[in-house]
């Protein structure tokens, strides 16, 4: 130790970093920011270790995923660990922005800190987003492609993104190389830099202490006010509060391994082909309520809202310490940000489930309609029902329960339209229904529609 001290001064800089003084309060409210950096250390590591067995190049990439996917082998369990590990960094980040939000850790004098962690927030779900697309199959792929859609409708610059994304105008051999530097090389090196410069300013500026009510933020005393209490209070970081942080990782890390070896990551879907086009790409769970905001969004505000619906959040939280940065700190002086936090995880939760239930698309495994649900002697009537099933009605109306929900429900149609009306909606469709003139000869439509008038 005093070699390494005499030639380099480590030792002592370790020291000095360790043993700063943070406010004696700081509780287990103050853990997810350590946490986020396990995750992000786990994610190095096995990152790391898998590019060891993954083959850049589309002629191999598939072929070299299912090497690694292989169940019992240690390539798996460092994929598990992988998968797992990039939904905790994702948790932690948010978790810990909220906590910073909601205790106005962002006034004077750590703007800065904000600002390096909204970045970084913005860069761990860009590698969320590449790193799903280097499991090249055929969701992957299909999932690059909307990417670069998305990214081309931005003005301007929009066909500058898409053809960085793509490195070119369509799919080619380039394009994983692409996505596999930036995910490897690019993204993970701006991370270091934010994550030296968040960690060295968290302590230069110290950890902000416990908001108290009616203590405000004022730029010209606080610093003396915050050293003048931490001298008087606080307590040495090592091993006073670096003990919450060391067991609520290792917590993290154990949960990881576990979920890793009894779960695994998920299983690849079929080889990428571009020429077959039934593909339903989806993001991983953290991303599903992005994907159903841009999937329930009217059709024609929907590039208005993937350009600035993204610009807007970036520049709101952006501006939010350049604006407020003094004043009241305390929650409970501050119940609009109690609202705010508690609006978007109640929006992201409730998106979520609406993501995975997929209301916009036909039920594809909708059963035909039951006996009991007919519940007709008539064979006019018997007949409009199997075609309601054959000719697909059923992928999207719901009648008793059964059915899909993209359409409106029809199990009380027969009451709100008559034999007519009946007639000319389903030979001339909607929006999203197609037109059934021509499909169904006369005596089909009037079984068809016998069948509705009984859904009373």
């Amino acid at each position: 130790m005093g070699w390494i001290e005499d030639r380099t001064g480590l030792i002592s800089r370790l020291n000095q970093a360790a043993g700063h003084r943070v406010p004696r309060r700081s509780g287990w409210a103050f853990v997810f920011g350590s946490a986020t950096l396990f995750a992000f250390v786990l994610q190095v590591v096995t990152g790391i270790t898998l590019a060891m067995f993954f083959e850049p190049s589309t002629a191999t990439a598939y072929e070299s995923l299912q090497q690694i996917s292989r169940p019992g082998t240690f390539e798996a369990v460092v994929r598990g660990l992988h998968y797992f590990g990039a939904s905790l960094m994702v948790v932690m980040v948010g978790v810990h922005m909220a906590r910073v939000y909601l205790m106005a850790s962002y006034k004077y004098p750590r703007e800065v800190q904000w600002l390096s962690g909204v970045v970084l927030l913005f860069l761990t779900l860009a590698m969320a987003f590449t790193g799903q697309t280097l499991r090249w199959d055929q969701d992957a792929l299909w999932s690059v492609v909307v990417g670069a859609e998305q990214a081309a409708r931005a003005p301007v610059i929009g066909p500058i993104l898409a053809r960085f994304l793509m490195a070119g105008d369509t799919l080619n051999a380039a394009t994983l190389s692409r996505l596999f530097s930036l995910h490897t090389f690019w993204f993970p090196a701006l991370m270091f830099g934010l994550i030296g410069l968040h960690v060295f300013l968290v302590l230069r500026n110290g950890i902000s202490e416990p908001p108290v009510p009616g203590r405000q933020v004022n730029p010209r005393t606080y610093k003396k006010e915050y050293q003048e209490r931490v001298r008087r209070d606080g307590e040495p970081f090592w091993p006073n509060s670096a003990w919450r942080d060391a067991v609520f990782g290792s917590a993290l890390i154990l949960l990881v391994v576990v979920l890793a070896w009894t779960i695994g990551a998920p299983d690849l879907g079929k080889p990428p082909d571009p020429s077959i086009v039934q593909a339903d790409p989806k993001p991983d769970w953290y991303l599903i309520w992005y994907f159903a905001v841009l999937a329930l969004w009217p059709y024609g505000i929907t590039n208005i809202m993937i350009i600035l619906a993204p610009l807007l959040a970036l520049l709101g939280l952006l501006a939010l310490p350049l604006v407020s940065n003094k004043g009241e700190r305390s929650p409970s002086r501050r119940p609009w940000s109690i609202a705010i936090v508690v609006i978007m995880v109640g929006l992201i939760v409730s998106l979520t489930v609406v993501g995975y239930r997929e209301p916009w698309l036909p039920a594809f495994k909708a059963a035909p309609l039951s006996a009991a649900v007919v519940s007709s002697d008539d064979p006019n009537v018997q007949r409009g029902a199997a075609l309601f099933s054959s000719q697909s009605c059923i992928l999207c109306h719901k009648i008793a329960g059964q059915g899909g929900v993209r359409g409106p429900d029809l199990s009380q149609v027969g009451a709100r339209l008559n034999e007519q009306q009946l007639k000319w909606r389903i030979q001339n469709g909607a929006a999203s229904m197609p037109p059934y003139a021509g499909v169904l000869d006369p005596r089909q439509l009037g079984d068809l529609v016998k069948f509705l008038e009984t859904r009373r």
